[in-house]
């Protein structure tokens, strides 16, 4: 790791915290390594913030390969994606001086709508309606017709995103070494005239999962709410979604001895 020198410090502090990052350039310094202020000179990104502002610090900088991802925290305990705290920062900056990080490597899911884009997702990617009317979805398993899902919406998570919103509609949480994604329905109908599977359910990584928006000439649902982790998309007239596992992969630092399944200990339990 000694050629990662350069580091970008994705941030938006308040004044507070602002004299922190101060303290954190000028240890940076002292141990040989460059602050940078534009990310495609760095190969190391960190952020400063919470898990969100980690999700924003690796879409704005385009989900890249070819540099190291870290997560500061701003409060007094770790989180996720965070395995730092800013009131003690100077300790992710003697790991990385001293090489005493490993890498774990995250795996991404893409989103295709409509062929207008391929949009690629670290937590999940979330359809819902726009309207308040059950919102009804035709669901393929590669080219099978599995169900056609009526309820509130659907959620297609990454094994990290498993955690997050994923894990509050009760979804599993899966290991990140499994290349897989998972998809877990909220609020689906499930009676004697309508019927969804009724659980979530994981998907290999050579699975593409298609959804086909069902709409009609009386209501707004081919205009549904969707999320790309934090943000949203908005594009109108949605006709068909295609989502897989994408070949890439978000490199981040961590400590050792803090695996991921450490942090789901330490964040849950």
């Amino acid at each position: 790791m000694g050629h990662r020198r350069n580091i970008y410090f994705y941030h938006r502090l308040d004044s507070e915290n602002q004299l922190k990052l101060t303290d954190l350039d000028e240890s940076a310094k002292k141990y040989g390594l460059t602050i940078v202020k534009d990310h495609r000179e760095a190969n190391i990104i960190a952020s400063i913030g919470d898990d969100g502002t980690f999700l924003q610090a690796v879409r704005k900088t385009g989900f890249r390969e070819d540099c190291l991802y870290a997560g500061i925290t701003t409060k007094d305990i770790l989180s996720m994606y965070c395995d730092f705290k800013l009131d003690d920062s100077t300790k992710m900056v003697e790991a990385v001086a001293n090489e005493q990080l490993e890498v774990r490597r995250y795996p991404l899911i893409e989103v295709e709508v409509d062929g207008q884009g391929t949009f690629p997702c670290l937590n999940e990617f979330s359809i819902r309606s726009s309207i308040i009317k059950t919102f009804v979805l035709d669901v393929f398993v590669d080219e099978l017709h599995f169900e056609t899902f009526r309820g509130d919406g659907l959620i297609v998570s990454t094994p990290t995103g498993s955690t997050a919103y994923n894990k509050s509609v009760h979804g599993a949480i899966v290991d990140p070494l499994l290349p897989c994604m998972q998809v877990t329905e909220v609020a689906s109908l499930n009676n004697n005239k309508y019927r969804t599977l009724g659980a979530p359910f994981i998907l290999s990584g050579e699975r593409t999962l298609t959804l086909k928006v069902f709409s009609d000439k009386n209501d707004s649902n081919d205009y549904p709410t969707m999320g790309l982790d934090n943000e949203a998309l908005s594009i109108r007239h949605v006709d068909k979604i295609q989502i897989k596992l994408s070949d890439k992969k978000i490199k981040t630092l961590k400590l050792r001895d803090n695996s991921f399944w450490e942090k789901v200990k330490r964040t849950f339990l």
